[in-house]
């Protein structure tokens, strides 16, 4: 496909397909989204033809990553990250601290949750943000 007018993939694809790479569902994307399960797949399509290969394996139980589909899953985490992080820095503080986690369930399981009275407990009032 020419990209030669539209260099960047288009925002929305990236946020449906960072969705449904999450929850491993066009249908649990749609719904974290608040977007049809039809939104979702046109948006990943869209994806897919811009890209010009499959980003997802669909089977019965939902969407697992390609190859692809995985190596650019890796760099849009990193670049909303980046985004969030920085868009953070426009807002004013108002007295309560952020702390952003992102974890896969093993480490929140094992490792994180054990750890979270801590953060609870800190004497500055936090607010603790949680992605699994």
């Amino acid at each position: 496909m020419d990209h030669s007018s539209d260099q960047i993939l288009p925002l929305e694809t990236l946020r449906a397909f960072d969705a449904a790479a999450r929850t491993g569902s066009f249908s649990a994307a749609a719904e974290k989204l608040n977007l049809t399960h039809g939104a979702v797949s046109r948006q990943i399509a869209k994806l897919e033809d811009w890209l010009g290969l499959k980003v997802f394996e669909r089977n019965a139980r939902g969407v697992t990553l390609t190859i692809e589909g995985n190596r650019l899953h890796l760099r849009t985490t990193e670049a909303f990250a980046l985004i969030s992080v920085n868009s953070d820095r426009w807002v004013e503080p108002r007295g309560t601290a952020v702390v952003r986690l992102a974890s896969i369930p093993s480490v929140s399981g094992l490792w994180l949750m054990p750890r979270m009275a801590a953060l609870e407990n800190h004497p500055t009032k936090l607010r603790i943000v949680l992605d699994v």
